[in-house]
């Protein structure tokens, strides 16, 4: 059994940043996650895609904004549960939960923060009768380890900003790079269909449209697809490939917590925005994209303020009848449950004689 005071599920930066603010309170914190690293959207669908509104960064990729949360709250030792999803939560006589994954790693809190983002993600597959035969065995829905096309032929197809990124990304990995896209507008930012055009007129990148993939050639794996080309005439030909890369989007599902007796409005979990973000059952809260209330906006930065303002009623709960007096950090400065210490530098005082 991991006890711990606070039990974040989700991973993702609202989590992560979680971590910090529950440590500057002296509260230990343990994450649940399903995906198999920290960082949830920003490690697993968009780590190379620039974000414009996180403070003090006129811009950051998203996975260093990662790796930058990570350090930040390294020195409150944070445990992980990850490749594994929170299935159950149980009530027990104290007060305190008890979640369960579906690999049946049991987690004992008594505060749970769901941070799990717009939920768990189901991939948008293209209805190509043979798909499934080739899941894992050349096509993948989400990329996580580029270095697995180096130097082979990739096929992706979508019109959004992952197609565009990734095909420009992989641009300098893969031997040969083919993007397909139904129409002959993409959706994604200007500059990265720029980008792609760029890439095009220097041999880079090949682009079809308006087309789509309709069938999957090989037997224990992928060797190459069917494209259907529309054009004045409609014609089929056959472009052979290493790996078939459909980037669709992604279906966001709350999965197992629908079922935790929490108010669900929209696909999200409703909360006291007024007070703390606490939901309908005591002890449990919702911040980030998961949560509902009125006036919500779906920003990262949006879940770090809701982070910071749970943690103080979580304080409470955890320590009741015990006041909590705000210190800001530039003045208590931040003591790491690894025995670090961080201070601003203490003005010398000098005698005037």
């Amino acid at each position: 059994m991991i006890k711990t005071d606070i039990l974040i599920i989700g991973a993702g930066p609202t989590g992560l940043f979680t971590v910090f603010e529950a440590g500057l309170l002296k509260l230990k914190c343990h994450l649940i996650d399903a995906l198999p690293q920290a960082g949830g959207q920003c490690s697993e669908i968009y780590p190379k895609k620039p974000i414009y509104d996180i403070p003090a960064y006129p811009e950051i990729l998203a996975g260093d904004l990662t790796h930058k949360l990570l350090e930040q709250c390294k020195q409150f030792e944070p445990g992980f549960t990850l490749g594994e999803r929170a299935e159950t939560i149980e009530k027990q006589e104290d007060g305190s939960f008890i979640v369960t994954t579906n690999k049946g790693t049991k987690h004992q809190a008594p505060v749970v923060a769901i941070a799990g983002g717009l939920g768990s993600f189901e991939p948008r597959k293209p209805l190509i009768h043979n798909i499934t035969d080739f899941e894992d065995k050349g096509i993948e829905y989400i990329i996580k380890d580029p270095e697995i096309y180096r130097n082979k032929k990739v096929v992706i197809a979508g019109g959004g900003d992952s197609a565009l990124d990734w095909s420009i990304f992989l641009s300098d990995i893969a031997s040969e790079v083919t993007l397909i896209h139904r129409r002959t507008e993409f959706r994604g930012h200007l500059d990265s269909v720029e980008k792609v055009q760029e890439l095009k007129n220097q041999g880079k990148i090949n682009l079809v449209t308006p087309a789509e993939v309709i069938g999957i050639l090989g037997h224990d794996k992928v060797s190459g697809v069917v494209v259907k080309q529309a054009d004045k005439i409609e014609k089929k030909f056959e472009l052979e490939c290493d790996h078939f890369i459909p980037l669709y989007g992604l279906s966001p599902k709350l999965g197992p917590i629908a079922n935790w007796g929490l108010e669900i409005e929209k696909n999200a979990i409703k909360v006291n925005n007024s007070l703390d973000y606490q939901t309908n059952i005591p002890g449990i809260y919702a911040i980030g994209d998961v949560n509902s209330y009125p006036g919500k906006l779906k920003l990262i930065l949006c879940g770090f303020h809701e982070a910071t303002l749970m943690c103080q009623s979580a304080y409470k709960i955890i320590n009741p009848g015990k006041r909590y007096v705000l210190k800001y950090t530039t003045v208590s400065g931040i003591d790491g449950f690894d025995g670090t210490r961080k201070e601003a530098p203490k003005a010398v005082i000098k005698k005037i004689e």
